[in-house]
């Protein structure tokens, strides 16, 4: 299997390739979606500049490259998350994406048949003009745009606060973990991340964002990773958020990196920042159960 660019690169709305997500423009090529397909004949391998590799040693989510519809104005890519009971996806890429949401749809029941996954779904996309954007959006921190100063207020690395501050980030983590962050500090326990920066206000933990880390992107350009970010619901709404955001940027910028992509709910708090924060929108993704 192969793809042809002329076939894809038409329908391809949104820098967003399957198993991967969201990519920079530039670095949206006809080889980056042929990586996906080796990766998925390698055993669960990982690509070097997976954004997932940070987290396990084995990639759960793979092309199934022999049911991939590829022809002019219409691509149908399939992956199979092994996670838990499983999942297939097949990321619709068209034209006149209306008209093939059945065939997609029919396909992604067909595979979750055979592969035997409880959910089965089909992700689509809306380019950043769209009126009606949905679901995630897509954005994008150009660090090269303009200077990020540092922080001015309460947000230091947790490995810089008293030690009884520290302590205190247990129960913050408890607290916040439907957002992650009961996984990140375990993570942080084990030292095998990069440094969290945190809101702390009176001794007592209100926020974080992290962990902060650079890795090259897939021709080389350094790329800020995904953070988990989040306030506690105590203490929305007093500006936290955007210090926490800021500081985060700051750190990013004063170490070297290029850009960050992001993925924010529509019409939700970090959506909201992040528009405001100036960030260039550069699409969106949604998904509807097959």
């Amino acid at each position: 299997m192969r793809f042809r660019w002329d076939w894809l690169r038409p329908v391809v709305q949104v820098p967003y390739v399957p198993t991967l997500g969201p990519v920079h423009p530039s670095v949206l090529t006809h080889d980056l979606f042929t990586d996906t397909l080796i990766a998925a004949d390698t055993d669960r391998w990982f690509l070097g500049y997976d954004k997932d590799i940070r987290w396990s040693d084995t990639k759960d989510e793979s092309v199934l490259v022999e049911d991939i519809v590829h022809r002019p104005g219409e691509t149908l890519i399939p992956t199979l998350m092994r996670r838990g009971s499983g999942m297939i996806k097949v990321h619709l890429y068209g034209v006149q994406p209306d008209a093939a949401l059945l065939p997609a749809i029919e396909l992604a029941r067909k595979l979750a048949a055979e592969h035997g996954t409880a959910q089965a779904r089909v992700v689509r996309f809306l380019g950043p003009e769209s009126p009606d954007g949905q679901g995630t959006r897509i954005q994008l921190k150009d660090f090269t745009s303009g200077p990020c100063p540092p922080c001015d207020g309460p947000v230091l690395p947790f490995q810089d606060w008293p030690t009884g501050v520290r302590r205190g980030f247990a129960e913050f983590s408890q607290e916040m973990a439907a957002d992650g962050f009961g996984f990140l500090y375990e993570r942080m326990r084990a030292g095998r991340v990069g440094p969290v920066l945190v809101a702390v206000v009176e001794g007592n933990v209100l926020g974080a964002i992290g962990p902060m880390e650079i890795r090259p992107d897939a021709i080389g350009t350094p790329q800020l990773m995904p953070q988990y970010f989040g306030v506690r619901p105590a203490a929305r709404g007093r500006g936290y958020g955007r210090l926490l955001w800021r500081a985060a940027m700051h750190w990013g910028q004063s170490h070297g990196t290029a850009y960050q992509l992001l993925q924010t709910e529509v019409g939700g708090a970090s959506d909201r920042l992040c528009l405001s924060e100036g960030l260039m929108p550069l699409g969106y993704t949604y998904w509807q159960a097959a």
